[in-house]
C-alpha cells in the first residue's frame, strides 16, 4: 500500500480549499492500493521558515519541523491542492515546500486548482514547475476547477462536474502507476 498525502495549500480566513481537499480526498480513498491521508497548511500552520540550518541537512531545530518532516518523509506520493492568488500558488505552500528537501525527493505529485475562469491553471503551473527542484515528479495529467464556487452546495460540499470527475479519476490512475516505478529509485537513493 503507497502512502498518498493530499496537501490543503490555502490558510486565509474564508478559505474553500478544504472543502476541494476533502472531495479529492474521498475521490482518492476509492484506489485501494493507497493510504489516503489529508493534511491542512491551515492546521498545521507552519511559521514562516526559521531553521537555521539548510533543509538538506535535515538538522531540523524545531519540533514544528520535526513533525512536518516525518509526516512528507512517509508518503509516497502527494496531490497537491491549490488555490490561485496573484496568478501563483499560495506562499504557505511555497513555505512548506521549502522546509524540507530530501524529504520530497522521487515521489509523483498530482495538482488539483481552482479558481475562477483560469481554473488555477497559471498557479498550478508555477507550483509543477516548483515540484521539479525538490526531485518531485508533477504529472501532466491535473484537475482544474473554474468558477469553483458554482460547485459548492449549501451543505459546504462540493459537487463536481463530469468533467473534473473524470480528470481526478485520469490523474489518480497515473499517479498510482508512477509512484509505483518511482518507489524503485526511491529505494535506490
Amino acid at each position: 500500500m503507497y502512502k498518498l498525502k493530499i496537501i490543503s495549500s490555502s490558510v486565509r480566513p474564508g478559505r474553500k480549499g478544504p472543502v476541494i481537499a476533502r472531495w479529492i480526498t474521498e475521490v482518492a480513498k476509492k484506489y485501494e492500493q493507497f493510504e489516503v491521508e489529508l493534511l491542512d497548511l491551515g492546521e498545521i500552520n507552519l511559521p514562516m521558515m526559521n531553521e537555521p540550518n539548510h533543509p538538506s541537512k535535515k538538522d531540523y531545530q524545531h519540533e514544528h519541523t520535526k513533525k512536518w518532516s516525518a509526516l512528507i518523509d512517509e508518503a509516497d506520493a502527494f496531490v497537491f491542492v491549490t488555490a490561485e492568488y496573484d496568478f501563483n500558488y499560495p506562499a504557505p505552500l511555497r513555505n512548506a515546500l521549502e522546509y524540507l528537501f530530501k524529504e520530497w525527493a522521487y515521489k509523483a505529485a498530482g495538482i488539483v486548482s481552482y479558481g475562477g475562469v483560469s481554473a488555477g491553471t497559471r498557479a498550478a503551473n508555477s507550483l509543477k514547475a516548483d515540484l521539479s527542484t525538490f526531485s518531485i515528479v508533477p504529472l501532466y495529467q491535473m484537475v482544474n476547477i473554474p468558477f469553483f464556487t458554482n460547485f459548492i452546495n449549501e451543505n459546504g460540499e462540493l459537487n463536481p462536474n463530469e468533467i473534473t470527475v473524470k480528470s481526478a479519476d485520469a490523474m489518480l490512475k497515473e499517479l498510482l502507476r508512477w509512484t509505483k516505478g518511482l518507489k524503485i529509485i526511491k529505494e535506490d537513493k
